[in-house]
């Protein structure tokens, strides 16, 4: 079975690279059958790429620990759901994993009508191909899966105890799909780029694979948050880690992309600049997947070092290269339709916000990879801490935030300032009443905060109003009730009102961010059995904690469990039960700290077992008070909901882009 896997493997490796070069002879030469015959090789390559994934979970299940990776992250006391989900705890198979992802987004890109983007698909499958080669070549030569170790262990070393985690489970996977989804409109820019087509055509045949991509790579982001919330035991959910900065920058140059195509597709500007940004989201992309396979910077997350490191970075340097010398080739091709028509506009907001965002991204990548920069020149690591990223980033989030409500309300092409004036007035209003309120009445004194909350109602009424406009409008035209006019109105405008929707779980996040970076509390004490320790919050309130003992024994797989007995207090009143657990993993050696909480939508009671003396005469306790923080989660399933709305297929717009194509040199070519 494990040389059934390699095998597979490494025809799915010739293949990838046969279907990239036949396609672009078939495109040079014309010739549909050599096109047809690479396309048949990519498909090809998906499914011998699931029959190596198929065998690497057979091994996984049943135990095949001569497999050095199947030794490594798994072991006989393992439910079977961490068995199957050890496909990506570990290096190799995690590769694998992600050419697994990679060759079925590429499929589906194939197996749709190619119609008007016919004289693109040949080079979309070059680009998809060679980046499917690239990490199909890491596995069959640097981080094979499959390897056999020289004895048969009667058992395996287990999986990393700090991914048994329902979060660490699911993040990697919807991570990756953010990830590799990005690779999709990256290969078409090229194609357009490569065929001279630089219109918008390949934007809005993209435009699904980027919301959708963007919603993963969002998701992903929030779920390793929750991950690090629940598992690591520190009271926080994001540290400014390098390796979850290595994700964070993708999704910041990806969503100015999203924003920016709206102005290319509406007023035909902004074509280099979404051409320069797709090429840095996929760039990005693969420099996260870098950062956290090859170990080259320290990280919780990330894997040891290990050889892909220089092959990782010689792969972006030369895609970086031949995009950028691409891109420069057709810099006349990508000239704007039409120019900059005034600075009080949509478009110069989107333009400002873009700039913010890139800025963004920039500060973020710059501090992630300075440690690299310091040893490269100085041969010191220099590590950047949290405190740098706070004090740089909190500015641009801040303007990011404000932008968020006034760009709905700014027209296209050109508006006086009055009018803007008039239609920021509500929402400016609704933002200043509520921090005059929070810092006269509400006890809420940092001014960091204030304004935080402020400009999240601002940006919020100025969300609403759009909402209500609309569903007022159809009201008075349609006689319809507003709860029927706002449905009708979200489902006859998917894209625009999703994309509101997402803006308003943009701002759930951003009240939990605040309300939790500003107003947590912290304290730790040593307590007797009934003993009880407070720990109080000037905008929550006071919770009394009281240790009634410990308990423990072994678990059914290979854990040993100790619980602390606690009871809550919340402001003199029963708050029910927590219980705090300490995991020793026997195989590993491994502690684990698994905090308890008491979640509300105001905050999380947030309580570590940190030890205890003997059999628990006396035990330590670290206990926080996170203030809105489960806003942060709420918003996450918001935005999910935002982005499947705006990313719905609608069945006019279909007619639209038929209607498009038709008027295209070429679109009425037949569809495949």
């Amino acid at each position: 079975m494990p040389n059934l896997g390699y095998i597979a493997t490494t025809l799915a490796f010739v293949l990838a690279i046969y279907a990239a070069v036949v396609a672009v002879v078939g495109a040079r030469r014309r010739s549909p059958e050599l096109v047809a015959s690479a396309r048949n090789a990519a498909l090809a390559v998906t499914g011998l790429v699931t029959i190596a994934v198929i065998i690497i979970e057979y091994l996984l299940i049943t135990g095949h620990y001569q497999t050095k990776y199947v030794y490594e992250v798994s072991n006989r006391a393992a439910p079977i759901f961490y068995r199957i989900t050890a496909l990506w705890g570990g290096q190799d198979g995690s590769l694998l994993f992600w050419s697994w992802l990679m060759s079925i987004f590429a499929t589906a890109v194939l197996l749709r009508k190619w119609g008007p983007m016919r004289i693109l698909m040949p080079y979309v499958m070059v680009v998809t191909q060679v980046t499917l080669a690239f990490f199909l070549g890491l596995v069959v030569f640097v981080a094979n899966p499959f390897e056999q170790l020289s004895f048969f262990p009667a058992d395996g070393a287990g999986l990393n105890p700090l991914l048994r985690h329902w979060g660490m489970i699911i993040h990697p996977p919807v991570l990756y799909l953010g990830f590799v989804g990005f690779v999709i409109p990256y290969a078409f820019a090229i194609a357009a780029l490569t065929t001279r087509q630089t219109g918008d055509l390949w934007i809005r045949t993209t435009r699904r694979w980027s919301l959708i991509a963007w919603m993963f790579l969002s998701l992903g982001l929030l779920l390793g948050a929750w991950w690090a919330y629940d598992v690591l035991g520190w009271g926080g959910y994001w540290g400014w880690d390098p390796v979850e900065n290595a994700s964070l920058v993708p999704w910041l140059i990806a969503t100015p992309f999203l924003h920016s195509v709206i102005m290319q597709e509406n007023r035909g500007v902004l074509k280099r600049w979404n051409m320069a940004l797709i090429m840095m989201t996929f760039v990005m992309v693969i420099w996260g997947t870098f950062t956290t396979r090859s170990g080259v910077i320290s990280s919780v997350h990330s894997f040891a070092q290990s050889a892909i490191g220089p092959l990782f970075f010689g792969f972006i340097a030369i895609m970086f290269t031949l995009s950028f010398v691409l891109y420069v080739w057709r810099w006349d091709d990508l000239k704007s339709d039409n120019e900059l028509d005034s600075f009080v506009s949509r478009e110069a907001v989107f333009l400002l916000n873009n700039l913010l965002f890139t800025g963004l991204a920039f500060i973020v990548w710059w501090g992630s990879n300075f440690p690299l920069f310091s040893e490269a020149l100085m041969d010191e690591k220099i590590v950047v801490g949290p405190p740098f990223f706070e004090k740089t980033t909190a500015p641009l989030w801040a303007a990011i935030l404000i932008l968020m409500g006034i760009a709905p309300l700014v027209p296209w092409r050109k508006a006086s300032l009055r009018r803007i004036g008039n239609s920021l007035f509500w929402p400016a209003m609704g933002g200043m009443v509520v921090m005059i309120l929070l810092y006269t009445i509400g006890g809420i004194k940092i001014i960091g905060a204030v304004l935080g909350f402020g400009f999240c109602v601002f940006t919020l009424t100025a969300t609403l109003i759009e909402y209500w406009r609309g569903a007022s409008a159809r009201h008075r035209s349609h006689g319809e009730s507003y709860p029927v006019a706002l449905a009708k109105l979200i489902a006859r405008n998917r894209r625009r009102y999703g994309g509101y929707l997402i803006h308003i779980a943009i701002i759930l996040i951003a009240l939990g961010v605040v309300g939790s970076r500003f107003y947590q509390v912290e304290a730790q004490r040593n307590l007797a059995i009934g003993e009880r320790m407070t720990i109080h919050s000037d905008v929550v309130g006071t919770y009394e904690i009281t240790y009634h003992g410990l308990r423990d024994g072994p678990s059914p797989d290979d854990r040993f469990i100790t619980e602390a007995l606690l009871t809550v207090t919340y402001n003199g009143k029963p708050a029910g039960e927590l219980i705090p657990t300490r995991e020793f993993f026997v195989v590993q050696q491994q502690p684990m700290t698994i905090p308890d909480k008491r979640s509300t939508l105001a905050d999380d009671l947030y309580v570590i077992l940190a030890g205890w003396e003997g059999s628990g005469e006396t035990a330590t306790f670290k206990a926080y008070i996170n203030p809105l923080v489960n806003w942060l989660w709420i918003g996450g399933l918001v935005l999910m909901l935002g982005t499947l709305v705006a990313a719905w297929p609608d069945p006019q717009e279909r007619t639209r882009r038929v209607t498009h194509s038709a008027k295209i040199p070429g679109g009425a070519v037949p569809a495949k």
